[in-house]
């Protein structure tokens, strides 16, 4: 079968659309099935990042999801911190505002990314590397694996809030959304495997034990809400694939692979999710498809928000969420790349050189455990010690 090609030279600025339907409910070797698989794989080659359509995503689920969500970062410092586990590194739980540093601020690379961008395309300034001024909470979906892990702290139990009007619809919220991404997500990596040349199960049956979580942020825009602020600095994403619900909140910007362009994200309303690649896939594929950089920032379109939110829902509290879903691989994976990906990623280097796009030093993935690159990534960003 075709297999995913090699980047073009002109890159158009919209996100590809990709219809899980089509994979989900054709035969898996038809024509449209295989093209909407190899359409995907380029969309992650080219872009690091994709607009999703799942026809079983229910935006009533998302809405309520975001209510119960500004309900629980609207409560007091004080009980929210009863929800923190910085033994565990924040992988559990709540974690508060200005905790997490932006690694971009301090990292080589990261600062040559950026760097090799037009000034009119770079990002918010982070050198000063401030803490990002977000809190979020992260909820395990996991299934347990069956055998001991290297990485315990990872795979930590759920911390449920206790106040009464939270925690009674916590489990339950949380659960559903949380599935319904999942599952969308899931679907995507049996796509981009197709897509890639590889077993449909190669990703999944690869994450079946990870760690996944259900990560939303929430940033109070009564304190943050001024031009121009950062929510969340520069950066990419540790995980294997991140997949978002549409926010509230205008806001996020990304950063297409092969566009040198930053692009204010719009999700269209409905049964669409938008999907980033993160570290452990571009780890696994030697670098075809590389992790994509984005930040969180308020914009003219938040700020036009915030006032048509205080005056059409003035007792609702101001507060960004992020409808956030991080899924990985097992921690005890080992996270060697898959050798047809990573040829198929030299050349692609070698194409983009021709076509006088610089992508920077060539980096060497070295074969570790995925608990071992979460931990690394953790201690760059001042969750771990």
């Amino acid at each position: 079968m075709a297999a995913a090609t090699l980047i073009p030279q002109d890159v158009p600025m919209d996100l590809p659309v990709i219809d899980l339907d089509v994979f989900l409910h054709k035969p898996r070797d038809s024509p449209e099935v295989q093209a909407e698989c190899i359409k995907a794989a380029n969309a992650l080659i080219t872009y690091g990042a994709l607009v999703l359509h799942d026809s079983r995503v229910a935006e009533e689920d998302n809405s309520t999801f975001l209510d119960l969500l500004e309900d629980y970062f609207a409560q007091p410092e004080e009980d929210l911190k009863k929800d923190e586990r910085p033994e565990l590194s924040y992988q559990i739980g709540v974690t508060l505002e200005n905790t997490e540093k932006p690694k971009c601020a301090v990292d080589e690379p990261c600062l040559n990314v950026i760097a090799r961008l037009a000034p009119s395309e770079r990002p918010l300034d982070i050198s000063a590397h401030s803490p990002d001024p977000k809190c979020r909470f992260f909820w395990k979906m996991v299934e347990p694996p069956p055998y001991a892990t290297k990485f315990p702290g990872l795979n930590a139990s759920n911390v449920v809030p206790q106040t009464p009007h939270i925690k009674e619809r916590w489990a339950p919220t949380m659960d559903k959304w949380g599935s319904s991404m999942k599952n969308a997500v899931e679907g995507l990596t049996e796509m981009t495997a197709v897509g890639l040349g590889l077993p449909a199960e190669t990703f999944k049956d690869a994450g079946r034990y990870g760690p996944h979580l259900l990560a939303p942020t929430a940033s109070d825009l009564t304190k943050y809400g001024e031009k121009d602020t950062i929510l969340a600095g520069f950066h990419t994403d540790l995980n294997f694939l991140t997949i978002h619900g549409r926010s509230r909140y205008p806001g996020l910007h990304i950063w297409a692979r092969n566009t040198g362009k930053r692009i204010a994200v719009k999700i269209p309303p409905g049964n669409y999710l938008l999907v980033q690649a993160g570290k452990q896939l571009e780890h696994i594929t030697g670098g075809l498809i590389k992790a994509g950089f984005h930040e969180v920032v308020v914009n003219d379109k938040t700020v036009e928000v915030i006032e048509a939110r205080e005056r059409e829902f003035p007792d609702r509290p101001l507060v960004r969420i992020s409808s956030t879903f991080f899924w990985h691989l097992s921690s005890d994976h080992d996270l060697t790349p898959i050798p047809e990906a990573a040829e198929k990623a030299k050349v692609l280097r070698a194409e983009a050189y021709n076509l006088g796009r610089d992508e920077g030093d060539e980096v060497v993935y070295e074969p570790m455990l995925v608990g071992e690159l979460v931990q690394n990534e953790l201690r760059h960003i001042a969750l771990m010690t």
